[in-house]
């Protein structure tokens, strides 16, 4: 019988999404409003909403990827193969979703939103890969089983 998988538990999901979404934010709404030549609230509130949607986003597909890994591999851990297959999925679930946002905030088409998106999608999936490979080596699971107390568990 196969030891228990050990993940990473709620209050690291979350400090994952949080701070994710933080400095993606700071990066891509001055980026963002230069390139597409939207006004920088404009592109700061897109950017905040688009953040908000992208949490939710976040955290439940890195909830399910790891499950999903888990049960295929009997661990979590990620091979290079492994973390690209996980941005591109993760980035393609979050163009469908923030597309009719952005063209419903920004008064533009859906093939426009659907450019902008895909433009922000290049920066993010790049983003996306560095920035899990140096949260993974700057919170690293520990691999050691350990009895879970009831603030771990969830």
């Amino acid at each position: 019988m196969k030891g228990k998988t050990v993940m990473r538990g709620t209050a690291d999901r979350i400090r994952h999404v949080v701070s994710f979404e933080i400095i993606a934010l700071s990066l891509i709404t001055p980026l963002g409003a230069w390139v597409f030549g939207v006004p920088m609230a404009e592109m700061g509130a897109v950017g905040a909403g688009a953040a908000l949607i992208a949490a939710g986003w976040n955290y439940l597909f890195n909830l399910g990827f790891d499950h999903a890994l888990a049960r295929w591999r009997g661990s979590v851990r990620k091979t290079l193969g492994l973390r690209v297959l996980h941005a591109v999925l993760f980035e393609a679930g979050l163009v469908a979703a923030l597309v009719p946002f952005v063209a419903w905030y920004l008064g533009v088409g859906l093939v426009e939103a659907l450019l902008m998106d895909l433009a922000l999608a290049g920066f993010f999936l790049v983003y996306a890969f560095a920035f899990n490979w140096s949260y993974d080596a700057l919170f690293p699971i520990n691999e050691t089983p350990r009895p879970m107390s009831a603030a771990s568990r969830g």
